[in-house]
C-alpha cells in the first residue's frame, strides 16, 4: 500500500514536472516570438500580458517608453488603453442593472432628459443596449471631440444636428460618443463621476493601483509612455492627443501589471477572490451577440482568419476562431495602441500595449496566444502575414499631381472663413509662413498649391498627415465654398 503511494506521489510531481516545462517552452517561445515581430514592426515600445486557467503565466514590457532614451518600458509603465475603456463602462452599467437601478432596454431620455438626436423616433426609443452597441443609426462622430476645442457635454448637444446615416438598429457603424452617454447614465443613477464609479467599483476591488480613468491623472507620472508614428518612414514622437473629455469611450491608462487583473476578473465570469462583483446573468450579457456587424466594417484580419461571422457585444467584438469564440477590442489614439483579447472556453486571455500608431503586431500577438495555449504550438506567422495586409490596406488621399496646371483665381481670392453646420469653421489665411489652414483653432497647416483648384495640407501636427482642399467656384467666379475631409465648407466672409 505504502509503495502504491509512492508510486502515485511520484507521478504526480513528475506531471507536474511535465506541466512546467511545457509551459516555460509555451513562454519562451512566445517571447522569441514577440521579440521577432518587434524586429519588424519596430515599436519604441511592448507591453504583454498573458492569463491561462486563471493564472497570469507571462508579463513583459520590450523597449523604450521614448524613442532616442533609455526609459525602459517594464510592468508598471503606464500605456493609454484607448477604446479597450468600453468595455469596463459596459460593466460598470451591469453592474447597475444588478442593482435594479436600470435595465438594458431602458430608454435613454429616461434618464438623460437633455439627450437628443436629429430623428425624435430615434430620441425616444435609443436604449442603453444601443448605447453599447453601434447601433444608433449614426455615422462616425469623433470629429465633434477630435477636431473642436469642446467640452463632452457640448459634443453631445450638437449631435442633435448629425442626421442619420442608417435607421436605427438596421446596420453598424462604430460611435465613441455614445459610450460618452452610456458614461453620463452611470453619473446620473450612480451619483458619482465615471472615473470615480470605476474606481470604487472596478479597479479597487481588483487592486488595480496602477489605472487611471483620464490623462490628467498620469500627466505628471514618470513611468509613462508617449506616442508616435511613422512620419515618412522615421519613427518621431508626437505630443498625445487626450480624450478624456469622451472619457467613457476610450481615456484609461493603465499597465501590463495591472489589466492582467481585468483580463483574470473577465476569465473568472465576474467573480474576484470569491466576490461576484457582476451576476452571472449579466456577466453572460456581456459577451452575448447583440449586433452583426457587416463586413466591410470589421477589422482587415478577417482575410486571414475568415471567420463565418461577426458581431459585437457590450464593448467587445467577436467571432470565431478554430470553432471558438473569440471575444476582443483594439484601442487606438493617435501613436498609442491597445488590444484586449479572450477566449473564455479555452479559459485563454491576453492584452497588449503598444507606443506605435497602428502597430498590429497587437493582432499578431494576440492570434499566437490563442494558437499557443490551445495547441502548443503557432500555427502560422501572423506578424509577417500582417504586416503584409496592412501595408497592402494602407491608403493615401493625396491624389497624383497634374503638372502645369493653374488655379482659377489667385490665392488672395481664397482667403477667408468657411463654415460648416456640424464641423466648425475654417479660416484661410496669408502669413509670413505662408497661406495657412486652421479649422477651429484646432486642426491647422500649411497650403500649397497641388493643381487646378486644389490645395495641399501639411499639418502641422504630423500625426495628422496630409489632405487635400478642393475651391470650388459659384456662378460669379467667386469661391462659393470648399471641400475638405469629403466635407463641404459654404463661404461666409471674404
Amino acid at each position: 500500500m505504502k509503495t502504491k503511494y509512492i508510486s502515485t506521489l511520484l507521478l504526480s510531481l513528475f506531471s507536474l514536472i511535465l506541466f512546467s516545462q511545457s509551459l516555460e517552452n509555451k513562454i519562451n517561445e512566445l517571447d522569441h516570438y514577440i521579440e521577432n515581430g518587434i524586429s519588424l514592426w519596430n515599436p519604441p515600445g511592448l507591453a504583454v500580458t498573458v492569463i491561462k486557467d486563471g493564472e497570469i503565466v507571462f508579463k513583459k514590457g520590450y523597449g523604450v517608453r521614448t524613442l532616442g532614451t533609455d526609459k525602459n518600458v517594464d510592468e508598471h509603465t503606464l500605456f493609454v488603453c484607448a477604446s479597450t475603456t468600453k468595455a469596463f463602462t459596459a460593466a460598470g452599467l451591469a453592474m447597475l442593472v444588478d442593482e435594479g437601478k436600470i435595465k438594458w432596454d431602458d430608454h435613454v431620455i429616461n434618464y438623460l432628459t437633455d439627450f437628443q438626436l436629429y430623428d425624435p423616433y430615434v430620441t425616444r426609443e435609443l436604449t442603453i443596449r444601443d448605447l453599447l452597441t453601434h447601433r444608433s443609426g449614426l455615422g462616425n462622430t469623433d470629429y465633434l471631440w477630435s477636431w473642436m476645442k469642446i467640452s463632452g457635454d457640448s459634443a453631445l448637444y450638437k449631435m442633435r444636428d448629425v442626421k442619420p446615416t442608417y435607421s436605427l438598429r438596421s446596420s453598424f457603424i462604430y460611435q465613441n460618443l455614445m459610450y460618452l452617454a452610456a458614461g453620463k447614465v452611470i453619473e446620473k443613477v450612480s451619483g458619482q463621476s465615471w472615473e470615480s464609479f470605476l474606481k470604487e467599483r472596478i479597479y479597487s476591488p481588483l487592486g488595480m493601483h496602477e489605472t487611471f480613468a483620464t490623462y490628467d491623472m498620469v500627466k505628471n507620472k514618470e513611468n509613462k509612455a508617449d506616442a508616435h508614428i511613422d512620419f515618412e518612414g522615421e519613427i518621431i514622437r508626437i505630443d498625445q492627443l487626450i480624450a478624456d473629455e469622451i472619457g467613457p469611450a476610450g481615456s484609461m491608462w493603465s499597465s501590463i501589471n495591472d489589466i492582467g487583473k481585468w483580463i483574470q476578473f473577465l476569465l473568472n465570469n465576474g467573480i474576484h477572490e470569491g466576490d461576484t462583483l457582476i451576476s452571472s446573468k449579466n456577466f453572460k450579457e456581456l459577451f452575448k451577440p447583440q449586433q452583426i456587424i457587416p463586413a466591410n466594417e470589421f477589422y482587415p484580419t478577417q482575410k486571414l482568419t475568415k471567420p463565418h461571422w461577426t458581431t459585437y457585444g457590450l464593448g467587445w467584438f467577436q467571432h470565431d476562431y478554430r470553432g471558438k469564440m473569440v471575444q476582443f477590442h483594439t484601442g487606438s489614439l493617435p501613436g498609442m495602441v491597445a488590444i484586449a483579447g479572450l477566449i473564455p472556453e479555452e479559459n485563454i486571455g491576453v492584452y497588449i500595449m503598444g507606443n506605435l500608431d497602428h502597430v498590429e503586431l497587437r493582432h499578431a500577438i494576440m492570434y499566437a496566444v490563442f494558437d499557443l495555449f490551445m495547441d502548443g504550438k503557432i500555427t502560422r506567422d501572423w506578424s509577417t502575414e500582417f504586416k503584409a495586409l496592412y501595408t497592402q490596406n494602407t491608403k493615401t488621399d493625396i491624389p497624383k499631381r497634374i503638372a502645369n496646371t493653374k488655379p482659377s483665381l489667385p490665392i488672395d481670392k481664397m482667403l477667408g472663413t468657411y463654415k460648416h453646420l456640424q464641423y466648425g469653421t475654417i479660416e484661410i489665411t496669408k502669413t509670413k509662413k505662408g497661406v495657412q489652414f486652421n479649422l477651429n483653432n484646432t486642426v491647422k497647416g500649411s497650403l500649397s498649391h497641388w493643381h487646378y483648384d486644389t490645395y495641399r495640407i501639411a499639418f502641422d501636427v504630423k500625426a495628422y498627415g496630409k489632405a487635400m482642399v478642393n475651391f470650388r467656384l459659384n456662378a460669379k467666379g467667386e469661391i462659393g465654398y470648399l471641400e475638405v475631409f469629403g466635407e463641404r465648407f459654404d463661404s461666409i466672409k471674404h
